[in-house]
Parts: structure tokens; C-alpha cells; sequence
């Protein structure tokens, strides 16, 4: 299928999972124009990737070892904004008890020619939910105002962890999970938001109902038996969603406990 082929994989550590061989074997096997990472968890010199055919741009946390974002792409982007603008991070008063979002490397802006690519790795509420004001309040309402005023000059494409089951049929067990990190109402609420900003869920163009998962926990062959979440997502502007021709979910795609997501983009306006 001829068109611009863009993927999102949260790696859970970069190292590891090229340690492992797979994240090569990943790239040779989807060849992929654009891959947007999130959790690399390393600094681009810690990384041992070498990919001839892509530029990297990275946006690594301050703390090491944690969170943390990249893009590498075959196409050389106009320009790479790394983190939240200092004007919308003021505005939306995103630290917390366990410091600024804005620090943890969690976003990565990358402008094309008739696009805007953003990837997000979204804080985790945490088992407590200790996190999900921050979430809720000020990081959900922060991310939405950077697309919307990134719309404003092109449509917008992103992508990434959003840390959120959007709706029974993202999760195997909702009823189990209502209220859990993850599957809570606010954290919901801060999805159904981007889509009523006119963001489209470029998965549910193509795939209805449950089975669709990204993310499984490492216990009880969870991933085996496919009982899992959706939690990584590729969404667009409302204009680019008639260039989406394919968006889908890679389970067979191994090294981390989440699977890439990807969609492919017709080329030209």
C-alpha cells in the first residue's frame, strides 16, 4: 500500500529492546517513513540505534533512566519543538508533588511541509491516582491547547501513550477496571475532549469493537490470551482524516510490553 507510513511504539527503554535485536528487526521488517517512540528512558548518546537512513530527534527527561521521547524519521522535518511552549505550561500550572511534567521529556513537535507530527507520553495517574489531578486539571487541557494552536497554522497528527482506555471496548475488562489508573472518568473525559476538538481516532475509521489492545501487563500470559488495553493512539485533524488509509495495531511486534500503532497517509494535500 503506496503512502506515508507513520508509527508509534512506546518502547519501554530504547536500550533494552535493541539489546534484545528486535528494535532493528522492527524497522527492516515495517520500514516505517516515521516512528515516534515513547519511555525510550536514555539520552540519544546512551542509545546504541544506528539507523543510517533516519534522522534522530530526541527530547529525554532530566531525570535518567525514565520517560522520555524520539522521532526518527527518513524525512527531514522543517523544523523539532521539543516540550510544551513556556506561555501554555505557565498558563496550565503543570508541576506537581513529583516535579514538572514539562521536564520528563514527554513531547516531541515535528513540522513537515502540510503537517504537524506530535508525539506524547502522557504521566501516568499512578495505582493511587496520586497523579490524576495533574492529569486531569492541567496536562490533558495543556496537550489539547498545544494541538489546537499548532492546528491553527496545518493539521496536526499525534500520537503516543495516552495512558487511557477510551471506552469499554479498549480494555478486556472494563467493569473489572472502572475507576482504576488508566480507565478512570476524568482520565476519560480528557479524551472525549480531543475528540470533540475535532480530533479524530484514526483506529475506529477501520476497527469497531474490543480485541484491539496495545498494552498487556507482564502477568498471567495477559498478552498471550490477549487481555489487555488500548492505550496508544494515532489521532489527526479532522482535514488529514480523509488521507488516512490504513491505521492498525502490531501485536505480533515484540520487545516491549506495548505494540506499535500506525496509520498511513495518503501522500500529496
Amino acid at each position: 500500500m503506496c503512502g506515508m507510513k507513520i508509527y508509534s511504539w512506546n518502547v519501554n527503554g530504547i536500550r533494552a529492546v535493541h539489546r534484545k535485536g528486535l528494535f532493528t528487526k522492527f524497522i527492516e521488517q515495517e520500514k516505517p517513513d516515521i516512528v515516534c517512540l515513547q519511555e525510550t528512558k536514555a539520552m540519544q548518546h546512551q542509545s546504541e540505534v544506528d539507523l543510517p537512513d533516519y534522522e534522530e530527534y530526541w527530547n529525554s527527561a532530566d531525570r535518567k533512566g525514565y520517560s522520555g521521547t524520539a522521532i526518527f524519521t527518513q524525512r527531514k522535518p522543517l523544523k523539532v519543538m521539543n516540550g510544551l511552549p513556556a506561555d501554555i505550561e505557565k498558563k496550565f500550572r503543570l508541576a506537581d508533588e513529583y516535579g514538572d511534567p514539562n521536564k520528563e521529556g514527554r513531547v516531541i513537535a515535528a513540522e513537515y511541509e502540510d503537517f504537524f507530527l506530535v508525539t506524547v507520553y502522557t504521566p501516568n495517574a499512578k495505582d493511587d491516582l496520586s497523579r490524576l489531578p495533574l492529569r486531569h486539571d492541567h496536562w490533558d487541557p495543556a496537550f489539547l491547547a498545544y494541538c489546537k494552536k499548532l492546528e491553527k497554522t496545518k493539521p496536526v497528527i499525534f500520537c503516543g501513550d495516552l495512558n487511557v482506555a477510551a471506552g469499554p471496548d479498549d480494555l478486556a475488562r472494563p467493569k473489572e477496571n472502572e475507576g482504576n489508573k488508566g480507565y478512570t472518568k476524568e482520565e476519560r473525559e480528557g479524551f472525549q475532549n480531543f475528540l470533540d476538538a475535532g480530533f479524530v481516532d484514526t483506529l475506529r475509521l477501520f476497527h469497531q469493537g474490543n480485541g484491539y489492545y496495545t498494552w498487556w501487563t507482564n502477568w498471567a500470559n495477559a498478552r498471550e490470551r490477549n487481555i489487555g488495553w488500548r492505550i496508544d493512539y494515532m489521532l489527526v485533524s479532522e482535514k488529514l482524516a480523509k488521507r488516512v488509509i490504513a491505521a492498525d495495531i502490531h501485536p505480533d511486534i515484540m520487545g516491549s510490553d506495548h505494540c506499535p500503532v500506525s496509520i498511513t497517509l495518503k501522500e500529496g494535500k
